[in-house]
């Protein structure tokens, strides 16, 4: 499962699969399953979660400036209010898209 085209429109995500399916997935959406180690927290060994304490959202924290692509099984997201940490892999995405 690989995304033949990725394009952002409007407020949304659109995404063609390998396999034909589309999903149209909003960006407060995306924002919000951020998954670095910023916004879901990191495990160590002993299965102990850090996470940084929950922040609101700045206004521009759902406008998505642009994409990169992360060698050939990810994204990254750049979004107008500095963040740029998440790497959604394709199965990642597709996941996201699936439960909104």
């Amino acid at each position: 499962m690989r995304p033949l085209d990725i394009q952002q429109i409007g407020t949304e995500l659109a995404v063609k699969w390998s396999e034909g399916a589309e999903s149209f997935i909003p960006l407060e959406t995306v924002r919000r399953a951020c998954p670095c180690a910023g916004c879901k927290g990191e495990t160590d060994i002993m299965g102990n979660l850090y996470k940084n304490p929950a922040q609101p959202y700045s206004a521009t924290a759902f406008q998505m400036v642009r994409f990169l692509t992360v060698g050939g099984y990810a994204i990254q997201p750049v979004w107008a209010d500095g963040h740029t940490t998440g790497i959604f892999s394709f199965e990642y995405l597709r996941r996201v898209a699936e439960e909104k």
